[in-house]
C-alpha cells in the first residue's frame, strides 16, 4: 500500500492507496489542486476489500480545520440508496410486496388519486410526488408527523405510473414510511440497527448530538453574474409554481447545516457519512450481497435492485434525462446536451445515487466495486461535476476499462 501524506493548495491529503490505484489517488489531489476541492473523502472496495481510502483537505468554511480521518459530512440524496437499501431489505425478508399497492401498507396514504400507486412507482420516482404545491411550514422537514400528514393529502402532479419526475426530498418520507409501518421501527433506528452497525458504518440518518462535532458544513455553489443556467436553473428562477421550484425551494426553510436537520430522519437528502462508510453500504451490494460474512441481501435481491425500472427523455422534475432502478440511479451520459454537469458516467451494471454538490456512491457487481466520495464544497450542475467524474474515470482505467464513448464504462 502507499502511505499518503501529500501537500495540496488546501492542506494536506492523508490515507492509503494500492498502486494498482494510484491514478486514483493522482485525480484526487489534482481536484485539491486544479478543481477547487475544499475538503473531501474517497474510498474504494474491490472483493469488500478497500483498496483506497483518502481523505483531506479543510472540514471548516474558513480553512482552519483540517478534515480528518473521521470528519463526516451530509451525503445529500446519497442518502436515499440507504433508504431503498432498506426498502429491498424488508423486500427480501417477504415483508414488503413491490407490486403491492402502498395502501395495503398506509391506508391513510389512499387519498387524493393515490389510491392505485404500488411500491415500486415509490421507489423508480414514477408515483408523481416529487413536490408540496402548498407551502411547507417553518421547520417542517424536522417533523416526520407533520410530512407524512403533507404526502396523506398530496394529489399527484401526473396519472401515476405514467412519467417520472425525481422525487428530490419526498422519497425519503414516502419509502421511509414504508418502512416504518412494516418494521415498527424509524427509518433511522432500522436503517442503523439492519444495515450501519452489522456493517460497522459510521452513516447517519438522523445523528446524534455527540456526533455533531464531527460534522463539516457545506459550502454552497454560487453562481456568477452571466453563467449559463440550465432548464432547471431557469425554472428555479422564472418558473415558481413549477415541479422543479417546488420541489427544491418549498421546503419550510431548510438549512442543511443547521443542528435540528442533522437530527431529523430526513431520508431524502439528510444523511451524513464519509466515504468509508458509504462505500461499506455498497461492498455487499458489489460482492453478492455480502460483506465480511454478513449477508446483507441475497444475490437474486441485488440483481433486482440493479435492473433499469424507469427511464426518461425528460425527467419532469430535474428537465433532463434519467435513468432509475428501484430506488437507485443508473448512468445516464448526457454529455451531448448544451450543459455539463448532468451526466453519470458508470459501469452498465453498477447502481448507486449522486448526491447534490457532486457527491456519489454506487456498487458495480461487474468488477465488484464499491466506490463512494464525499465532500464539503458543492459543485454545480445535477448529477456529479468534474471532480466526482474524475475519480470514477480513473477507478475504472485502473481496473482495466478502456472506453466510456458508449455512455457507460466497457474493457
Amino acid at each position: 500500500m502507499i502511505e499518503v501524506n501529500e501537500k495540496v493548495i488546501n492542506g494536506e491529503i492523508h490515507g492509503y492507496c494500492d498502486p494498482t490505484f494510484e491514478s486514483v489517488l493522482t485525480a484526487f489531489i489534482q481536484n485539491f489542486n486544479q478543481r477547487e476541492e475544499h475538503g473531501a473523502s474517497l474510498c474504494l472496495r474491490i472483493e469488500g476489500e478497500t483498496q483506497v481510502d483518502l481523505w483531506g483537505g479543510m472540514a471548516d468554511p474558513e480553512g482552519t480545520k483540517p478534515w480528518q480521518r473521521d470528519t463526516i459530512s451530509i451525503v445529500f440524496s446519497c442518502t436515499k440508496a440507504a433508504v431503498a437499501l432498506c426498502a429491498h431489505i424488508l423486500v427480501d425478508r417477504g415483508q414488503l410486496d413491490l407490486n403491492a399497492k402502498v395502501v395495503d401498507y398506509w391506508p391513510e396514504f389512499g387519498q387524493a388519486g393515490k389510491e392505485n400507486i404500488t411500491v415500486a412507482m415509490l421507489l423508480n420516482h414514477s408515483a408523481g410526488l416529487p413536490a408540496f404545491r402548498e407551502p411547507i411550514r417553518k421547520g417542517g422537514y424536522a417533523d416526520w408527523d407533520y410530512m407524512i400528514q403533507r404526502l396523506e393529502a398530496e394529489k399527484p402532479f401526473w396519472e401515476p405510473g405514467t412519467r417520472n419526475g425525481y422525487h428530490m426530498i419526498s422519497f425519503g418520507w414516502t419509502v421511509g414510511e414504508l418502512v416504518r409501518r412494516i418494521s415498527g421501527q424509524s427509518l433511522g433506528t432500522f436503517f442503523k440497527e439492519n444495515v450501519a452497525d452489522p456493517l460497522e458504518l459510521d452513516f447517519w440518518i438522523g445523528l446524534p448530538e455527540e456526533q455533531e462535532t464531527r460534522v463539516s458544513p457545506m459550502l454552497l455553489y454560487r453562481y456568477a453574474v452571466g453563467d449559463a443556467l440550465s432548464e432547471f436553473m431557469q425554472a428555479l428562477l422564472h418558473q415558481p409554481d413549477s415541479i422543479s421550484a417546488l420541489a427544491l425551494l418549498n421546503s419550510g426553510g431548510f438549512m442543511a447545516n443547521e443542528r435540528i436537520y442533522h437530527a431529523a430522519e430526513i431520508g431524502g437528502g439528510g444523511g451524513i457519512a464519509n466515504a468509508r462508510a458509504l462505500a461499506g453500504m455498497y461492498a455487499p451490494l458489489s460482492c453478492d450481497g455480502a460483506s465480511n460474512g454478513f449477508e446483507l441481501v441475497r444475490k437474486d435481491t441485488i440483481t433486482r435492485m440493479s435492473q433499469v425500472s424507469m427511464a426518461t427523455q425528460q425527467d419532469l422534475t430535474l428537465l433532463i434525462p434519467t435513468r432509475f432502478a428501484l430506488g437507485f440511479m443508473k448512468g445516464v451520459d448526457n454529455r451531448h446536451r448544451l450543459f455539463g454537469n448532468e451526466s453519470l458516467i458508470i459501469g452498465e451494471k453498477a447502481f448507486g445515487h449522486a448526491g447534490a454538490g457532486g457527491s456519489l456512491g454506487f456498487a458495480d457487481p461487474e468488477c465488484r466495486l464499491a466506490f463512494a466520495y464525499t465532500m464539503n464544497r458543492m459543485g454545480e450542475g445535477i448529477m456529479i461535476n468534474s471532480r466526482g467524474q474524475s475519480l470514477v474515470d480513473a477507478a475504472y482505467h485502473s481496473l482495466g476499462y478502456t472506453s466510456d464513448q458508449g455512455g457507460v464504462w466497457t474493457r
